[in-house]
């Protein structure tokens, strides 16, 4: 495995790669991220990291709303299909975990979306953020809650830019 660090808004971002797509993207502070392992090499040269460097620059900048990477998240099948509803929440947009669990199949299962959300190997790519409380409250956060509301706050600012300007 490689892995880099990049600094952005929101304090140092780790990133992982097998060397064909992204595995982990974990901030400073993470509650459920990968760490760095014995046998892993730094690697602040790879493509792939350049690439993904640049995007979340020019997401952060406001100048981009999707990603274009190839990730790999390793999971159980039902973590897979949380992850894969999260990719479809629109940009600057919020569902509650309610919502989430209802989109995967198991209306019932809220709190195991929850973990399933939290274990999110790619924050930010795979936009787990975008999932708060049925009361509107932000809910958890891996990276922390203060993480959450600025990526949430710059993605609304952005969309209600993007929504002015047509």
């Amino acid at each position: 495995m490689k892995y880099t660090y990049i600094p952005s808004p929101i304090g140092r971002l780790m990133l992982a790669s097998d060397g064909e797509a992204i595995t982990g993207l974990t901030m400073e502070v993470n509650q459920y991220g990968p760490e760095v392992e014995e046998g892993w090499q730094q690697d602040d040269e790879l493509p792939l990291f350049k690439r993904a460097k640049t995007q979340l620059e020019e997401y952060f900048a406001g100048k981009r709303t999707t990603f274009d990477l190839p990730l790999k998240m390793i999971g159980t099948d039902f973590q897979k299909r949380v992850w894969q509803e999260l990719e479809r929440i629109p940009f600057g947009e919020t569902i509650s975990y309610q919502e989430l669990a209802k989109r995967v199949g198991s209306e019932k299962a809220s709190r195991a979306v929850g973990q399933a959300n939290g274990h999110n190997p790619v924050s930010i790519f795979v936009p787990c953020h975008r999932v708060i409380n049925a009361s509107g409250k932000l809910g958890g956060y891996g990276g922390g809650l203060p993480r959450k509301e600025f990526l949430l706050e710059l993605e609304q600012k952005q969309a209600n830019l993007f929504s002015h300007a047509q």
